[in-house]
């Protein structure tokens, strides 16, 4: 494991200590940490540090390829185009090391608490323009920047899984069948979605999790922040908060291109597909021994809610 001890003092200096340190819940892929870390000179940092976890990051073809130092990378160019993010104190092959950022992770809260009322109305907006500055990051923060296409490598994950789904085989060869044209190539974050926001009474505070980050469609992006698992009960359309035209007009305005609402859709379904394929990923990482446990184990119950969600939408669209 990672000596976070270690980390602290190449940070701040020899004479660093970690005053507390907590694990927090969440991450089925990486490890998180909030660390309060005190210099000799008595100076105090609320830190987070992530960290790879046995069994480490979903290995399909849209991790950044080259682990938590391409992570680091991305944020540090988020950062430069306008998105809120924590700012990189340090990084390595295994670690990165960002400042703490206060605010709820947790989407449950986030929609029905009343802490958060004033900010629920600002969130589709919010994302919108979130949306919009990191399909404006340049390529060249991405270790890889050409652009990969997800179908095939979603069809070819399923199929190395070794696990009959009926319904993802029907959902990847309507997908296949009614493609829209991709006419951008952007970074696309891969996870941006109500869960992997740190919300405050105002809104969004910082985007978080980059490690899917891929060249590929901006809609992408926008699709899967509409996958209904991301609505947590809600019956709104966007995250749990907001409708549909809110994030495309947010999203048109601040910069981002016009947003064709029939690729918008397809995406969405497609979002449907690729989650429905990592909750299996994450089961068998459980029940083959790459890392077990209980929260691995539970995700496999969402793969029958995602075969559901995706015979509504095919359904709707035939």
């Amino acid at each position: 494991m990672t000596d976070l001890h270690a980390i602290a003092r190449d940070a701040f200096g020899a004479g660093a200590a970690i005053a507390s340190s907590t694990r927090l819940p969440g991450g089925a892929s990486r490890e998180t940490w909030a660390l309060d870390v005190v210099t000799q000179d008595g100076g105090r940092h609320e830190l987070i540090a992530r960290l790879d976890s046995p069994g480490a990051a979903l290995e399909t073809a849209f991790t950044t390829g080259a682990g938590l130092t391409a992570e680091a990378t991305l944020m540090r160019a988020a950062a430069g185009a306008g998105v809120p993010v924590p700012r990189i104190i340090a990084c390595g092959e295994s670690y990165i090391l960002m400042t703490r950022v206060p605010g709820e992770t947790i989407p449950r809260k986030i929609l029905r608490d009343d802490a958060y009322a004033a900010a629920r109305p600002r969130l589709t907006r919010q994302c919108g323009l979130a949306l919009a500055a990191i399909h404006r990051m340049p390529l060249t923060a991405l270790p890889h920047g050409e652009r990969q296409d997800p179908l095939p490598a979603w069809r070819d994950v399923l199929d190395r899984l070794g696990e009959p789904h009926p319904v993802f085989e029907l959902a990847l060869r309507r997908l296949a069948a009614t493609r829209p044209r991709g006419r951008r190539l952007t970074v696309v974050h891969g996870d941006f979605r109500n869960g992997n926001l740190i919300v405050g009474p105002e809104g969004i505070r910082a985007v978080l999790d980059w490690e899917l980050a891929h060249a590929g469609d901006p809609l992408e992006d926008l699709g899967w922040l509409c996958v209904k698992a991301w609505r947590f009960g809600s019956s709104l359309p966007v995250g749990g908060f907001g409708a549909y035209h809110e994030l495309v007009d947010a999203y048109e305005e601040a910069g981002g291109q016009p947003v064709d609402r029939d690729a918008l859709r397809w995406w969405e379904t497609f979002g449907v597909l690729k989650w429905g394929v990592i909750c299996v990923m994450q089961t068998m990482r459980h029940l083959r021994g790459g890392a077990r446990s209980v929260e691995l184990a539970a995700i496999g119950r969402r793969v029958c809610e995602n075969e559901w969600d995706l015979l509504r939408l095919l359904r709707e669209e035939s």
